[in-house]
């Protein structure tokens, strides 16, 4: 985050082992017999939206106040640019 010069989290990604399939008692059977043993689970968040926006935020940023929307995201808003105050309104797109 460029304001505070700072490195932070985008995604995380966990690897829980068998905690979480303990708890929910998520278990597999051995092809070759056995007893069932628990599975092995990841606890992922590809991109948490507030992280994202905060990003936007802090690098389109310009020094009206104005925020530059990434011409990636403009087909998802109403025809702007850039996005002055509280002015941005979502617009329905066909999947």
């Amino acid at each position: 985050m460029p304001a505070q010069g700072k490195w932070r989290e985008m995604v995380s990604c966990s690897n829980c082992t068998d905690w979480q399939s303990y708890r929910l008692r998520i278990r597999y059977r051995p092809k070759g017999g056995g007893p069932n043993i628990y599975v092995h689970t990841l606890n992922s968040t590809a991109i948490a939206s507030t992280r994202a926006i905060t990003a936007i935020l802090e690098n389109f940023q310009e020094p009206d106040g104005r925020v530059i929307i990434p011409k990636a995201l403009r087909r998802y808003l109403e025809p702007f640019e850039s996005a002055p105050k509280d002015e941005i309104v979502p617009k329905r797109v066909k999947a």
